[in-house]
């Protein structure tokens, strides 16, 4: 017996650790390494008394049998050095595991195989990546195809450009390639790894070995997993992740230090080269991305508070409340305390309706004694018309109805608009709205939806807008190679686009204009035949959903509504979850998913309980976007205060606090116009539109405002929400406090200030009109005092004094944000 194993198996006998066999486990549970290449991760974990797991990989000490066939890197990878059979033992106090290893062909030259070895070298040190030799047009004269999704093109550019010049079989470390990686020679780059490394031996051997391209029998990858998927980890731990691939031939190989990882959330968590997860101070939830050839994993760190989070009362009100609760005590969260009845107002009418509350109204409803107030207010605010103008203006920004410089009368923007607020405002049921939008025929004048198709010239844009809208999915990468982010392809991508290929286009003259030369109306109309290229094969591209077969149709069908058949089905796993997601994020501040329209398996839910309940209601309540408002709104986590405790001061995912965020735009501007009765103004409206003349009431993008635009509304160039900014700038802090604009409506004649100025009641009543108007609530009595020693100063002159007071209100960050 080997000196290392006889000692082993003597302490063994001497420390009795038989009942703490168990709590030590590893993955893999044995080790088969096959030529010099192979390696393992080891990733040892320790269950504890309460069943929580922990990793030990890098606490652990590692004894190896014998140590002339393998080695342990302090990390726990194991490395071949001969053939032959022995055991990695892992320690730790009177604790040990065996892991029985096995190792062969140390002495069998295996070819390197291109595509599988070489190329995802490249991937790992960013090399094909779009910001370096993976750009279109390549970096100092050397390119590779993006993130190695063609090995081939890699392969030409490689050993045949430039008279090969970077490649030297005769001398493969005089290879331009190895001398510019590992810094010998002055690179743009940087060095990127080390002449010891497995990297530069890996590539070494093959330009050796006659810088072969690889078989067409060579196997190819068919999947990756990450080990574990999901740990509850503790703030500033460690966890080490392995990666395993699987090949077509049924065989296995770890490619953990060749894989590329990625966090979602480095507040959270981050990650490096070689798998080691560290949690940081901040509880909350992170989304490790394992990425390798094109495939991807998912590793989730779940890192609660420590201690014991104090008791609190939180009563479900819908279905909502069960699943936040669940994660805040996942997360040892303690919610904030309800928000008062004022605070409660305020902010259900500005996210339903876009409108402040009146100073009378907040009375009322603070007086009110029944305790389904806040319900039935949902039901009201649903009943009003601002509530389908409100989100018939949000739908018009990522649905594009957008004139530019076009007459109305000929682009349809008007008539998409009331479209789309009497859709809203009869609650028509979700899978019919995406359906008459996706398949609209006709033209403005008679299905105001084909307005979606004009700036749409193309299938892919329409796949594009369609797939990010309906479905939540991002696939413009994949028009031309495979997602960086996502199991999605090419021929994923021309599939769904090839449901586009008949759209039909024609422009029809309005009448009554003399040589035709009047403004022409886009008509939509199915085409009997027409397809789609798909751009990596060159030919018709076949139409087939998202992980779905082909779809065939005949001459007769609109292959449209095949597609949104597919979209609305019950058991889509993308239709209901993006709807709910980006309403979600409309009353909550942030999706459940965020980016809102990104829902892919590399960017996973921050509650997918939730999120999922939420798409079953939906679809169980017939796509009722009405009904889903109400399951928001009336919960009681909506309800939450904005004001943090000290268990969820730095939450950001969880919503254990209600998040405030600033006004939009159009709604800002409408307030401001309310607050100082200054009614808006946009030329070109026509007279018989709903009054009042509101910003949220504006059918397209033409409506020229530079408040608006410095507010950050967006052009409606594309169909992402992220068009629409939210974030404060200078411009914005200028405009509120010196612009004529807002000047000219605080001091407005017969305005506001005018109006109290003249008003013959106690200066501390129309004060606290002015406060519960701007902000929902009576000022405090320092607020007031302060606000009644202006007025005495300024008797002589009350109108000005009550502006003053009214400019100092529009520019409290209370006024600005919904809380």
């Amino acid at each position: 017996m080997p000196t290392r194993l006889l000692t082993l198996a003597l302490a063994a006998l001497a420390t009795p650790f038989a009942a703490a066999a168990d709590t030590l486990s590893t993955f893999p549970e044995t080790v088969a390494l096959v030529g010099r290449d192979d390696a393992r991760q080891l990733v040892i974990t320790a269950k504890d008394d309460s069943g929580r797991e922990r990793d030990r990989t890098g606490a652990v000490a590692f004894e190896v049998a014998d140590p002339k066939v393998v080695r342990v890197e302090p990390g726990g990878r194991v490395v071949p050095l001969a053939d032959g059979a022995t055991e990695v033992v892992a320690i730790e106090g009177n604790q040990r595991i065996a892991i029985p290893v096995k190792v062969a062909e140390m002495g069998v030259e295996r070819p390197v195989s291109f595509p599988n070895q070489v190329v995802p070298i490249f991937s790992k040190f960013g090399c094909n990546s779009g910001g370096c030799h993976g750009k279109a047009s390549g970096q100092n004269g050397f390119r590779l195809s993006l993130f190695g999704f063609d090995p081939s093109f890699d392969y030409e550019t490689l050993v045949k450009e430039d008279r090969g010049r970077r490649l030297f079989v005769a001398a493969p470390d005089q290879s331009l390639l190895l001398r510019k990686a590992v810094g010998l020679v002055p690179h743009g780059g940087g060095k990127r790894f080390d002449v010891d490394s497995d990297e530069y031996r890996l590539i070494r051997r093959w330009i050796a070995t006659g810088m072969a391209p690889g078989r067409p029998d060579d196997r190819t990858l068919t999947g990756i997993r990450v080990f574990p998927g999901r740990r509850i980890a503790a703030r500033r731990d460690r966890q080490q992740l392995a990666v395993v691939a699987t090949y077509s031939d049924g065989t296995l190989e770890d490619i953990t230090r060749r894989a590329q990882f990625e966090s979602n959330a480095t507040d959270v968590a981050v990650v490096d080269g070689g798998g080691l997860v560290q949690t940081l101070s901040l509880s909350g939830e992170a989304a490790v991305m394992v990425r390798y050839q094109g495939r991807v994993a998912v590793f989730r760190a779940t890192v609660p508070l420590e201690g014991t989070p104090p008791s609190y009362d939180f009563a479900i009100q819908t279905l909502v409340d069960r699943f936040t609760q669940e994660k805040w005590r996942e997360l040892g969260l303690t919610p904030s305390g309800p928000c008062t009845d004022a605070e409660f107002l305020r902010r259900a009418m500005l996210d339903i309706t876009g409108t402040l509350p009146t100073a009378d109204r907040v009375r009322a409803f603070v007086a009110d004694a029944d305790p389904e107030k806040r319900s039935k207010l949902i039901d009201e605010l649903l009943d009003t018309p601002e509530y389908p103008a409100f989100f018939a203006h949000k739908w018009a920004d990522i649905l594009r109805v957008k004139r530019g410089n076009q007459p109305d009368r000929a682009f349809g923007t008007f008539a998409f608009s009331e479209w789309l607020r009497d859709a809203i405002a009869s609650d028509m049921p979700y899978d019919e709205f995406a359906r008459a939008v996706l398949g609209a025929l006709g033209d403005p004048s008679d299905c105001p939806p084909t307005v979606w198709y004009r700036d749409l010239q193309r299938p892919e844009q329409m796949v594009d807008d369609a797939a990010q809208v309906f479905l939540g999915q991002r696939l413009a990468c994949a028009q031309c190679h495979h997602h960086p982010y996502e199991k999605w392809g090419q021929d994923d991508y021309w599939g769904l686009a090839a449901f586009f290929g008949r759209v039909g286009r024609k422009a029809r003259i309005e009448p009554g204009f003399a040589n035709n030369n009047g403004p022409a109306r886009l008509s939509i109309f199915n085409r009997p035949n027409g397809n789609v290229v798909n751009k990596r094969t060159g030919r018709a591209a076949v139409p087939r959903v998202l992980d779905g077969p082909p779809v065939r149709f005949g001459p007769d069908d609109d292959p449209r509504q095949k597609l949104v058949d597919w979209m609305v089905a019950p058991e889509n796993p993308y239709f209901a979850r993006a709807v709910v997601n980006r309403y979600w994020a409309h009353f909550f501040g942030r999706g459940i998913v965020e980016p809102i329209d990104d829902l892919r398996v590399t960017n996973p839910p921050t509650n997918a309980p939730l999120l999922d309940a939420l798409a079953r209601d939906l679809v169980a309540h017939e796509y009722s976007l009405r009904h889903l408002i109400g399951v928001l709104c009336k919960s009681r986590t909506y309800g939450l205060g904005s004001t943090p405790n000290d268990r969820n001061r730095n939450d950001k995912q969880s919503f254990a606090r209600f998040y405030p965020r600033r006004l939009p735009a159009e709604v800002l501007f409408d307030a401001i116009c309310q607050v100082t009765a200054s009614p808006p103004s946009f030329n070109g409206l026509p007279a018989d539109r709903l009054a009042p003349n509101r910003a949220i009431l504006l059918p397209d993008e033409s409506f020229a405002s530079y408040f608006l635009d410095v507010f950050g509304r967006p052009k409606r160039t594309s169909a992402c929400e992220c068009e629409r900014i939210s974030d404060a700038n200078l411009a914005q802090v200028l405009h509120m406090l010196n612009s004529e604009e807002v000047q000219g409506k605080v001091s407005r004649a017969g305005g506001r200030a005018a109006a109290l100025a003249a008003d013959p009641r106690p200066d501390a009543d129309k004060v606290a009109d002015l406060f519960l108007s701007a902000f929902a609530r009576p000022p405090s009595p320092e607020q007031l005092s302060a606000a009644l020693a202006h007025l005495d100063r300024h008797a002589k002159d009350k109108k000005a004094a009550f502006e003053d007071i009214l400019w100092s209100l529009l520019n409290a960050k209370e006024f600005l944000f919904n809380r």
